[in-house]
């Protein structure tokens, strides 16, 4: 089985801000803003969704391939995910453009002025799925990226049969009602926060329940409460969190859940392991900061498993992915 993971790219420049957004707004003057931070420190990360779940998918084993579109200065980038085991021949380099970057400063008191440029993923759509030996027996991810793209990459899924997994995720307040229907249509999981499973429900005019049903499986995640997985509208499966360490860093550990999620498909895995793995997985990205600073061993991720949960996870699950 061949998992694509179509989504956005980019780099993320963490900034830290050493006071208070608040001590510098001055509320009668707030339509004439003018103000500069100094920060602390910044860091420059690797991130956008699909490089967040190709990357997660590599450390569970898997040669996931990314459909999408960066810029002239993904370089190093794309050198890195080939390391990690990604197969990088899908994404479109777009020379006169940067790579998609968002701009994140943090105050102390965890509020934040974020500035996103979407550079290169403005040009998304103009990449395909067909022509790329897709079957009925592969897995497509439609994770947030370009509107446009997410609505052809679910219409040519459709039209080659592919399964594939709905992701609106933070793009969920752009898509229209047509574009949400369009992905719903052909999808075999439909997965979301249930903040944005709200939002969709509500641009579609439908109770929560009804939109649960629409997929023949749906996931609905809830944070610290660990989520739900329903077939056919039915509760199938009710999965705690994993726990923590230390929460570092939030940031990622939807697309880390994500990853396990497919990979527990794609390796034919009951849904109560599937879930179990989905949430492992977020585990280690909440440990760290930033969304590909996590890892692990196959080993190691066995044995962290057993301890959370009380049950060993199948080794000839990986051992199969190695032998082949």
């Amino acid at each position: 089985m061949k998992i694509v993971v179509t989504g956005s790219l980019a780099f993320d420049y963490i900034m830290d801000f050493p006071g208070y957004f608040k001590d510098f707004m001055l509320s009668d003057k707030a339509h004439i803003i003018s103000v500069s931070f100094l920060v602390d420190s910044m860091r420059k990360l690797r991130g956008g969704v699909a490089g967040n779940i190709a990357y997660n998918l590599a450390l569970l084993g898997e040669r996931p391939l990314i459909v999408g579109a960066a810029g002239h200065d993904f370089g190093a980038y794309r050198e890195w995910l080939e390391e990690q085991g990604v197969d990088t021949s899908g994404i479109a380099i777009i020379e006169h453009e940067f790579t998609s970057s968002c701009f994140i400063n943090t105050d102390q008191a965890n509020n934040q002025i974020v500035a996103f440029y979407a550079g290169a993923m403005g040009h998304d759509h103009h990449n395909s799925l067909l022509n790329r030996g897709l079957t009925a027996d592969d897995l497509v991810l439609i994770s947030p990226t370009n509107p446009d793209a997410m609505r052809r990459f679910a219409l040519e899924c459709q039209q080659m049969g592919v399964p594939y997994i709905f992701d609106p995720g933070k793009q969920t307040p752009r898509l229209d009602p047509d574009l949400l229907a369009v992905g719903l249509q052909g999808a075999r999981v439909l997965i979301s926060n249930d903040y944005e499973f709200g939002m969709m429900a509500k641009c579609l005019g439908i109770s929560e329940d009804e939109l649960i049903a629409r997929a023949p499986i749906t996931v609905v995640t809830r944070g610290v409460d660990g989520s739900q997985i329903y077939v056919d509208g039915q509760l199938a499966a009710q999965i705690p969190v994993a726990p923590v360490s230390e929460v570092r860093d939030p940031t990622g550990a939807g697309d880390a859940y994500l990853a396990g999620i497919a990979f527990g498909l794609a390796r034919g895995l009951p849904l109560e392991v599937t879930g179990r793995i989905a949430a492992l997985c977020a585990a280690y990205a909440i440990e760290e900061r930033g969304c590909q600073e996590h890892r692990f061993t196959l080993n190691q991720f066995a044995s962290r498993y057993r301890a959370a949960f009380g049950h060993d996870l199948p080794l000839d699950v990986f051992s199969l992915r190695e032998a082949a």
